[in-house]
């Protein structure tokens, strides 16, 4: 892609406007503590404190509404600890400008490194060098430096306490995660009904893990519609792509089709029916006419051979999600084991060393993490010296900008830039207008700002072009409380906000951190996950009477992990104007799909695992020795550009196929299939640039 095309396309990512499902009850929440405090501050203190304060609620308010399975009033109280913090030392070194670049340049280099934790942290931490930037421009001794960060830090116990005192759908955020998780196979399931292959996406599952992790006192409080259905919704997956497949399921075309296709239409209605019941916490309304579909006919089972076996196990597994609608029933592993009722979740003080191994894992130069730490400390200092030596006052505004849509990749960084600049744009026009022909007062521009935090609040998921242009008005009106000029405010906030977005853009033009590099690093060990989940598999075929159901669930998530970073690389990489010799566009979509069907046939044989009284075979055991003898190699061959050798394989398959010549049972027919993926890799990889160019 050329500069000119990812240019257009990061523009138009950055003003599009989503439609989006809106949380009125909980915006108006959020922006009654941001009443609170400017008003009780304004009544008992001064315009300077209650900007402050202010502040420290607003951001505090916009902490909560990001994606996090914590709890709500926790994420409050930490985005306003750390904004107090950020200010106090702001404030502490603000009387010299050399001494505030350099607190400016430091802090912002180890707040951009939070993004190691996590997108939460990196965006609570972007909030606290926004809030150092603009409350510092507020002139008062340490003693005030103090008051200003007490109040800050009231902000976030005042929302906080309105989370506890006023919840608006608790657990709802779990809530949803499950429910994606259940709609997502309700989903696969119809869709199998047509595409007997149809591929299946494993984040609504990772999603619904992560809400899982729970604390010892969450635990104690999650309500019973949160308990049981995610193993449930994990064990029928595979069940549902074996049933459907043609080579191990039912034949492509016939009576046997015509009954898988019905069970899995009725599979898919309790599902969607359990998944609206959680979603909404409501009883669970089971339609009957699916119910009677998922029994076993009156005249005799229809299906023979695996597609009975998995027909039966999804009967079981539907029967389970039932009966966990009317009762809470115990966790239980494909195995048979009783698993843990909860995924237990690091404590506070236990999140310190996964904090720290995180950042420790991105302390390398090649890190996209660690460039843009330094990308945007490098910025944040020349964008307030040079907003300090222009003539327009407001120097903090270009910096400001700068911080707030810098990210790690680079879609991300240039959409939102365009986005914030015509934001602030309209933000500050509009705001200008009403203070130029209206001239509020200081109370009537707190109610202002604070109309302009509930549309934030309300509107913040529709897009960044939104969100700007509300966080642009509540500045202009909140900086109004304190008597700030209207006519300086415009000029200087579209002037500062225009060369911020410039220097942002100019930062990640000279000082990259591109992911197309990456990406034939990501298909390896994309490769490698893939590898270590079907041996763990076919070693349970080879073996039924050691199996170790730990270790092929374990492969598994680490096969979702590595997908799902691909899918990410690939994705940021597609909008990057980087030509890069390693993987055309062509070759990235074969390898995709070729991984794709290695994960699809190790989950169908998954969905037929032996019972640990089974006998064992030499063939599969073969066989997975010699996968496993070949994987470091091939991945190794993957990223240094070479096709991967899988002799080894392709003999151990032909030995297994002769001793199951007369009668081959679903690991062989599903070792067959994985072979025929593993060919295609090398093909793929050998793909020519199309006309599309590289990624």
């Amino acid at each position: 892609m050329t500069w000119s095309h990812a240019l257009k396309a990061t523009a138009r990512a950055g003003l599009a406007i989503e439609r989006t499902r809106m949380e009125p009850l909980v915006a108006l929440r959020g922006a009654c503590g941001v009443a609170l405090v400017i008003g009780v501050t304004m009544w008992l203190g001064s315009p300077a404190l209650a900007v402050s304060s202010a502040f420290g609620a607003f951001s505090s308010g916009i902490a909560t509404f990001q994606r996090s399975w914590r709890p709500r009033p926790a994420l409050a109280l930490a985005a306003a600890g750390g904004l107090a913090v950020s200010t106090f030392l702001g404030y502490l070194a603000a009387a010299h400008t050399a001494t505030f670049v350099v607190m400016v340049a430091v802090w912002t280099l180890l707040t951009g490194m939070a993004w190691a934790v996590g997108p939460v942290s990196g965006l609570v931490s972007t909030q606290m060098v926004a809030v150092m930037l603009v409350t510092v421009t507020l002139p008062t001794s340490v003693l005030g430096a103090l008051q200003h960060t007490a109040l800050i830090g009231l902000g976030g116990v005042v929302q906080a306490a309105l989370i506890v005192l006023f919840p608006v759908r608790p657990w709802g955020v779990q809530r949803d995660a499950l429910a994606d998780a259940l709609a997502a196979v309700a989903d696969y399931a119809r869709r199998l009904r047509h595409d007997p292959v149809a591929p299946f996406d494993p984040q609504p599952l990772m999603e619904a893990r992560s809400a899982a992790a729970l604390t010892p006192r969450q635990a104690r409080r999650r309500p019973r519609q949160l308990r049981g259905y995610r193993l449930l919704a994990e064990r029928i997956r595979p069940v549902l792509a074996s049933l459907a497949d043609p080579v191990v399921g039912a034949a492509p075309e016939g009576p046997e089709r015509d009954r898988v296709r019905d069970l899995l239409g009725a599979t898919a209605t309790v599902l969607d029916a359990v998944a609206h019941a959680i979603r909404w916490g409501k009883p669970v309304r089971l339609p009957p006419d699916a119910m009677a579909v998922l029994e076993v006919p009156p005249t005799g089972p229809m299906l023979s051979g695996a597609a009975r076996r998995a027909a039966l196990r999804l009967m079981a597994l539907v029967a389970d999600v039932v009966e966990s609608s009317d009762e809470p029933v115990e966790a239980v592993t494909a195995e048979g084991a009783k698993d843990r009722r909860y995924l237990p979740r690091p404590t506070v003080p236990g999140m310190v060393p996964v904090a720290l191994r995180a950042l420790r894992r991105e302390a390398r130069w090649s890190s996209p993490v660690l460039r843009h730490a330094v990308r945007v400390s490098a910025v944040a200092s020349c964008g307030y010296l040079l907003g300090s030596m222009l003539p327009w006052g407001h120097g903090y505004w270009a910096p400001l900008t700068s911080v707030m849509v810098m990210r790690p990749d680079f879609g991300q960084t240039f959409s939102r830039g365009v986005a914030r600049f015509m934001g602030t744009l309209g933000g500050v026009v509009l705001g200008g207008a009403v203070m130029a022909l209206a001239h509020p007062g200081p109370y009537v521009s707190a109610a202002l700002a604070v109309v302009c935090a509930a549309a934030l609040y309300l509107l913040m998921r529709t897009g960044f072009i939104v969100a700007s242009a509300c966080v642009t008005g509540y500045v202009v009106f909140l900086l109004g409380i304190v008597g700030e000029g209207w006519s300086q405010t415009v000029a200087a906030r579209v002037a500062l906000t225009l060369l911020g977005g410039v220097l942002a853009m100019a930062a990640y033009v000279v000082f990259p951190a591109w992911e197309t590099p990456l990406l034939r690093d990501r298909l390896a060990d994309w490769l490698e996950t893939n590898g270590r989940y079907a041996v763990a598999v076919f070693d349970v075929h080879a073996r039924p009477a050691d199996r170790r159901p730990r270790q092929v669930r374990e492969a598994l998530l680490d096969a979702r992990a590595a997908r799902s970073a691909w899918e990410q690389s690939e994705a940021r990489a597609h909008h990057e104007p980087v030509r890069h010799r390693g993987l055309s566009r062509g070759a990235a979509r074969a390898a995709q799909t070729a991984l794709s069907t290695m994960g699809r046939v190790t989950m169908l044989l998954e969905a037929h695992l032996p019972a640990q009284d089974a006998p064992p075979s030499k063939g599969a055991e073969e066989f997975a020795a010699a996968l496993q003898g070949a994987l470091p190699g091939a991945v190794t061959a993957v990223r240094e550009r070479r096709a991967p050798d899988w002799g080894p394989v392709h003999e151990a398959l032909e030995r297994w196929q002769d001793e199951e010549a007369e009668r081959p049972g679903v690991a062989v027919r599903g070792a067959e299939l994985l072979v025929e993926a593993l060919d295609d890799l090398p093909q793929a990889l050998a793909v020519k640039p199309g006309r599309g160019g590289h990624t």
